[in-house]
């Protein structure tokens, strides 16, 4: 999980409605089981919880994706 701000959070799931070809209606294609399950990333607020939007859908917005991933790293050094 990588930890996003709340203006991130904001452009995160504006990101998920517009870019992601599985969130339909605010509900996750790849969660489905017959029932609708809603989108991690349409209700997340603190992280980047879906695989597929880190590794799909975020890299498409290069300045977002490069903050969070330095912001991330930084964070795990100082945990160290």
């Amino acid at each position: 999980m990588l930890r996003i701000t709340s203006k991130q959070a904001r452009t995160v799931r504006r990101l998920a409605r517009d870019q992601c070809c599985n969130c339909v209606d605010g509900n996750c294609l790849l969660l489905d089981d017959g029932g609708s399950h809603p989108c991690v990333q349409m209700i997340s607020y603190y992280g980047i919880y879906c695989k597929y939007f880190l590794h799909a859908v975020l890299p498409a917005e290069k300045k977002l994706y490069e903050k969070i991933i330095e912001q991330n790293e930084l964070r795990s050094k100082k945990e160290e």
